[in-house]
């Protein structure tokens, strides 16, 4: 063995090849074992930290929504007060004097408008309220729920069909009153009468959203059908109008997303509403919800959602 100068350290080197294939062996298994050690730490570390991050991200954002969320809460209260003052100048003429035609139709105007206003704030709440998990299922008729998400539509687009829907005894009348509009009811007439659990507040602002897309863009009519399979409630709306290219089928659904200007049906989705919110709410009940449509061949959107027994019932 002999020793030579490497700089300022020794270095040894051995001149028997046993040796010397031992000891570059273990050195180089020492190395390897320290490597993947390494590589294990670093990796543990960085996902420690990432989970971190993403802890710290998530709850800036729960803290940012719950900002957001009363300041919306906070708006119902001056809207409110807006409803209520138009409804006395409508309803109180002995108190408030006589109102000219166009008076009249101003104030009609503006009452529609602040529901209108009302009910987005009121949409907008709900899916605070579905991101957290809240659900709250409550015993309510098929016919009900329906009637109420059609009065709710009408009310905005056609006041006087709303009024007409509110005094329809029967489906038979229902479907009739509709049909005149462009609205076909498809219903069994068991199930319109059926008592069901269902979180009624999100599916009546599903099918609002639903219906209400659907007559925007229909070219004449729109079909809404509801039925029971398979422990589900299943229902759909169909319009005949333009229909949504396959290459947007998946991006339709996400919030501010804008189709182009040159496409017939330029659409603008965002703050979490229209279809952007009708997916969030159908997969906050664990449901599923599924389009079928083509250029140039209508809409199809199928809402699928578990029901649920009333065990206290």
């Amino acid at each position: 063995m002999a020793c030579v100068q490497v700089g300022k350290s020794v270095g040894l080197i051995f001149f028997r090849r046993s040796a010397k294939f031992k000891l570059l062996k273990k050195s180089r298994s020492d190395s390897s074992q320290s490597l993947k050690e390494v590589k294990k730490n670093s990796v543990s570390s960085r996902t420690s930290t990432d989970n971190g991050r993403k802890h710290k991200r998530d709850h800036k954002m729960r803290r940012n929504r719950i900002k957001t969320e009363i300041l919306i809460h906070d708006l119902k209260v001056p809207l409110a007060v807006i409803e209520a003052g138009v409804n006395s100048l409508l309803a109180r003429a002995e108190k408030y004097g006589p109102l000219t035609e166009k008076q009249r139709k101003v104030l009609t105007r503006a009452l529609r408008n602040t529901k209108t206003t009302q009910r987005l704030v009121n949409d907008v709440l709900e899916l605070g309220r579905s991101a957290e998990g809240i659900v709250n299922l409550t015993n309510i008729m098929l016919s009900d729920l329906i009637e109420e998400a059609l009065i709710e539509l009408f009310d905005l687009i056609d006041s006087e069909a709303s009024e007409i829907i509110k005094r329809c005894p029967d489906l038979p009348t229902l479907k009739k009153e509709l049909g005149k509009r462009g609205l076909i009811l498809s219903i069994d007439e068991k199930l319109w009468r059926q008592d069901l659990f269902l979180d009624e507040i999100k599916i009546r602002q599903i099918l609002r959203n639903l219906l209400s897309n659907a007559l925007k863009y229909r070219k004449s009519q729109v079909e809404l059908e509801a039925g029971e399979k398979n422990g589900c409630l299943v229902f759909s709306v169909k319009d005949d109008g333009d229909g949504i290219p396959s290459t947007y089928h998946k991006k339709i659904f996400e919030s501010y997303f804008q189709m182009d200007a040159s496409d017939n049906m330029c659409t603008v989705r965002g703050h979490g509403l229209g279809l952007a919110g009708v997916m969030v709410l159908v997969e906050d009940m664990d449901g599923k919800l599924r389009l079928e449509s083509d250029e140039g061949k209508g809409a199809k959107f199928s809402v699928s959602l578990p029901l649920v027994e009333n065990k206290e019932s």
